[in-house]
């Protein structure tokens, strides 16, 4: 479901910064070679999240959901010098083509993938977050915000993607659809958490924002 006026959208991409030439190709060869490819954050979603990144300059970030790597190397716009961002997937397969375009970029010293369940993973990492974006399997959203929002700095910013799914969130939901009873869960899980403030943006299919107290 398109939340904004395909005219109007177009209008905002207009007179929003552009793609750089590397990211501009990550998505075209996303379309082509990668199978669903409206998970890729896009060109207006990933402005988003550089300027979000630059406003606060992080020193460390994680990202829980790679995909093809677009939202990564927007968020890395971002970074403090020497920073690091660390993104975690657990397939396997995708991640040969994320990285391609990692050491593509002036980043690519900055930026870990690593491979695996980001359940287990992020105990390991034993790290302080300036700012943590959610964007994976979404029946896990809540165990994840459990998994990170202690180690999140004051200050510091979580972003969680596809929150609105599809419009799907404001319907009566069956039982059987464990996604968006999840997505729901969340919702009203960080909005009521008195350890961040939130606010939900209705970009493309939802962005939760949350600031640390």
């Amino acid at each position: 479901m398109d939340f904004l006026d395909s005219v109007i959208e177009q209008y905002a991409l207009e007179h929003s910064e552009g793609e750089s030439a590397l990211l501009n190709e990550l998505n075209r060869q996303t379309h082509i070679k990668v199978i669903q490819p409206r998970m890729l954050s896009g060109h207006l979603q990933g402005r988003i999240l550089s300027l979000l990144s630059q406003s606060i300059r992080p020193k460390t970030i994680l990202e829980i959901g790679t995909y093809t790597g677009y939202s990564a190397l927007c968020m890395a716009e971002g970074l403090q010098e020497n920073g690091q961002l660390y993104t975690i997937d657990n397939n396997k397969e995708i991640a040969p083509f994320a990285n391609k375009y990692f050491n593509k970029s002036s980043y690519k010293n900055l930026i870990k993938m690593i491979v695996g369940n980001a359940l287990d993973v992020i105990p390991d990492l034993n790290l302080k977050w300036d700012l943590v974006f959610i964007d994976a399997d979404k029946e896990n959203y809540s165990n994840y915000f459990d998994a990170i929002i202690e180690n999140v700095n004051q200050g510091g910013m979580i972003i969680a993607d596809n929150v609105l799914w599809s419009g799907k969130v404001t319907k009566p939901t069956s039982k059987n659809d464990v996604e968006t009873q999840a997505l729901k869960s969340f919702n009203e899980k960080v909005h009521s958490d008195s350890r961040v403030s939130n606010v939900l943006m209705p970009v493309r299919d939802g962005m939760m924002i949350m600031i640390k107290k």
